[in-house]
């Protein structure tokens, strides 16, 4: 089946369009169906318990403090400390139980006959189970009143005053009111987990989380959908392949042709530039598996690290908590990836065009510094702005805006923003031969395309403050989050792949764009739409369940092509034995074989409703997280380092034995952090959760048990290996750096080896 790039170009606008309709009508009734922040909470005799100006302080302690990074809340967030919903109406029917036990037995709950507790647990549901009347008050009962005030003594013990057994430092939260404003939003939150929509038989969140205690359970829906999500997957995997073999698709090839050698091709000023993007990321990659290393023992030992207080002095909780250390392995994770690929995306059109616009290199050192100055104040502010430096809006806007993976603050988030529209306008100054020959659907078009979604889906982050609705806030938050990793970035990957094909002559330029276009088509298909399967629990409708199952399971669709396209490429780089670009090609294979596994595998399996109802936000999420994350997105980074550092050093003094020491060092620890430790620990955490509830998944007794403690001991070797693996890498980035290549005076095309067949591929 011959498809040309016209035809596939025409329904990727049909699927943008369709995309546009179904997440822009989505964000209208995000705003509509959003859980209510009433005015006032009141108790039985009309006194007032907590106010709609107290919750949203309570959000906004909640993100200034960096709670998120230190547990979760509606699931999202961090596994290290409790989910405040979950735990919040935990604790709530907890209170409640012994309040009328004391009412009408006199007695401790726990002291009562099966047949009392009975009776009181069926008087806790009732009081549970209601449906909001949608005024603008909310009633409690006189033993909601009680527990309320009992959870708020216990947020202002644990957050204000510390708790060292759980982790906390010492005024994570700086004052009693803001202790108790965060009690107040975390009781919002397991309200409307709790209280049904007005016109619906299931609460805002679907019934989340799972607590016998309160009467939550799983929805029929998400039993239903889970079911078809698996008859779906049978169908799509085999369409898949059906598709895969049926579309006459080019495979890359090494057989006949000539692969430009890297002696052949000479460095110009802009790409000398770009390559100092690489120790600038490979320095934030140390950082961060560090800060790794640190956070695996946190789980361990949640007060200290290998006794260093007792030998030092030194109050490592205080002076670097986990909700802090956390923020940074997440960001600085983000930004070395996201450099090396700007470094990448302003170092491979040279090799295509030949051409060297005037002052480029300039401009190329503009925006490395611009990045340096974003990391260093993204980074400092977050500290600052947890530890309370920053008055007024600017916690928020300078500090820490305390969202997962949107944690710098406002203003630093705007320069990322002009970081990406400038790498465009460098990235289009260095195109251009290409641009103005080719069609609106060309290669050279779809890199643009790619980076200008990942700019274009960032404005997201900038659709909400710290006053908006939760829900609504998370609902955007995933708009960047999700989209990014399984719309935009895999955009990004097969096209900047594409373009590595092309300038290695393994691919025609015309080939490569048919192949990137239909790859792009599944990617953008399936993946922005299959964002909601993150919308079930946080207080958005039940409609996204079927919604998200279908796009979810849909997603694994260019999965299973990329998986194709790595088994391809690695066949073109084992059937030449000459073949220069082989240590390129290995990290290229990787990030294919580990998409598939991270995203396609593991996402599949938590993303069907029913497991995803008792896994989300377990440690089968931070399984599945980092084989993506990693394994997909980092070794593509990584493996575009080798080919930018193999083209700029002499073939007689290039060595590439430290970077294969380095990516077997990763791949093996990986696979030992995912398989050995983390996911076993998720699946655990997964019985526990279907068996106790899902708060006592989350619990500190959970984490303390002596098989999860083994579980996380057994993560060391794993982690021991990324780290060294990292080192080395880092290391070698510094011996490197004495042998690069001078760049060209004044290059021109001839001094590209396959600028000019590339520049005559036309139609």
């Amino acid at each position: 089946m011959e498809l040309t790039r016209k035809t596939i170009a025409k329904v990727i606008v049909a699927a943008f369009l369709l995309n546009l309709v179904v997440m822009g009508a989505g964000a209208w009734f995000a705003y509509q169906e959003a859980p209510p922040i009433p005015e006032e909470v009141v108790g039985p005799d009309g006194e007032t318990i907590a106010t709609g100006e107290t919750v949203q302080d309570g959000k906004a302690a909640f993100q200034q403090y960096g709670l998120m990074n230190h547990g979760s809340i509606l699931g999202n967030g961090a596994y290290y400390g409790e989910d405040y919903t979950a735990e919040t109406l935990d604790l709530k029917t907890e209170h409640m139980r012994e309040y009328y036990a004391q009412e009408e037995y006199g007695a401790g709950y726990d002291s009562l006959s099966s047949s009392e507790r009975a009776a009181v647990d069926q008087t806790v549901r009732d009081d549970l189970d209601g449906a909001h009347d949608g005024s603008d008050t909310v009633q409690y009962s006189a033993a909601e009143a009680y527990a309320h005030e009992q959870v708020r003594e216990t947020y202002v013990e644990r957050y204000h005053e510390g708790d060292r057994d759980r982790g906390v430092p010492v005024g994570m939260i700086e004052s009693t009111e803001e202790a108790e404003d965060f009690a107040d939003f975390a009781l919002w939150t397991a309200w409307f987990s709790h209280t049904d929509r007005p016109d619906g038989g299931n609460s805002y969140t679907n019934e989340w989380p799972y607590s016998p205690a309160a009467g939550n359970d799983a929805t029929g829906a998400a039993m239903t959908w889970s079911v078809i999500a698996m008859v779906l997957l049978v169908a799509a995997a085999g369409a898949g392949i059906l598709l895969y073999k049926s579309v006459k698709l080019p495979e890359p090839s090494a057989e006949g042709i000539a692969v430009p050698e890297p002696g052949d091709v000479s460095i110009f000023p802009s790409q000398r530039a770009a390559l100092r993007f690489i120790p600038i990321a490979a320095g934030l990659f140390v950082a961060q598996v560090l800060l790794g290393g640190l956070l695996a023992h946190f789980y361990i030992e949640r007060a200290g690290f290998f006794g260093i207080e007792e030998l030092f002095g030194i109050h490592i909780l205080q002076v670097l908590p986990f909700s802090i250390a956390k923020t940074w392995h997440i960001d600085l994770g983000i930004l070395w990836i996201a450099s090396t690929w700007l470094g990448a995306g302003l170092f491979l059109p040279p090799l295509l065009t030949g051409h060297e616009p005037r002052n480029q290199a300039r401009y190329v050192n503009v925006l490395l510094g611009a990045l340096v100055t974003v990391v260093v104040g993204g980074m400092g502010g977050i500290w600052l702005g947890a530890n309370g430096y920053f008055d007024g809006q600017l916690w928020w806007l300078l500090g820490n805006e305390g969202l997962e993976y949107l944690e710098v603050g406002k203003v630093w988030q705007g320069g990322l923003l002009v970081g990406f529209v400038l790498w465009a306008i460098l990235a289009i100054r260095g195109l251009k031969p290409l641009l103005d020959r080719e069609p609106v659907y060309g290669l050279a078009h779809m890199i643009l395309y790619a980076g200008g979604s990942i700019t274009l889906l960032f404005v997201a982050g900038f659709m909400f403050t710290p006053s908006t609705n939760m829900a609504v806030t998370e609902f955007w938050r995933w708009w960047v989050v999700h989209m990014w990793v399984e719309g935009a970035f895999e955009f990004f990957i097969v096209a900047i792949i594409g373009l590595t094909l092309v300038s290695m002559n393994l691919l025609s330029r015309r080939s490569a764009e048919k192949a990137v276009m239909l790859q792009a088509l599944l990617v953008m298909g399936t993946g922005v739409i299959g964002v909601s399967h993150h919308y079930w629990w946080i207080g958005m409708p039940d409609y996204w369940v079927p919604i998200g199952s279908i796009f979810s399971t849909l997603e694994l669709l260019p999965l299973i092509f990329i998986l194709y396209e790595a088994i391809g490429q690695y066949r073109a780089m084992t059937e030449s034995g000459g073949f220069p670009y082989t240590l390129p090609f290995m990290f290229i294979v990787a990030s294919g074989v580990w998409n598939f596994v991270g995203a396609g595998v593991l996402g599949f399996f938590i993303n069907l409703p029913l497991i995803n109802y008792y896994e989300h936000g377990t440690y089968l999420t931070v399984g599945h997280a980092h084989a993506a994350m990693f394994g997909a997105f980092g070794f593509l980074a990584l493996g575009m380092v080798a080919y930018m550092l193999q083209l700029s050093i002499d073939p007689e003094r290039w060595d590439g034995s430290w970077l294969r020491a380095s990516f077997w060092c990763w791949n093996v620890g990986l696979a030992l952090m995912v398989f050995v430790s983390v996911l076993p620990v998720g699946f655990l955490q997964l019985e526990v959760a279907f068996t106790e509830g899902y708060a006592a998944a989350r619990s500190l007794a959970f984490y303390e048990g002596p098989l999860v403690q083994t579980l996380f001991w057994a993560r060391l070797p794993g982690d021991s290996l990324l780290i060294l693996g990292t080192v080395i890498y880092f290391a070698d980035l510094i011996r490197k750096r004495f042998v690069l290549r001078r760049s060209a005076d004044d290059p021109s095309v001839d001094d590209m080896a396959v600028a000019e067949g590339v520049l005559n591929d036309d139609d």
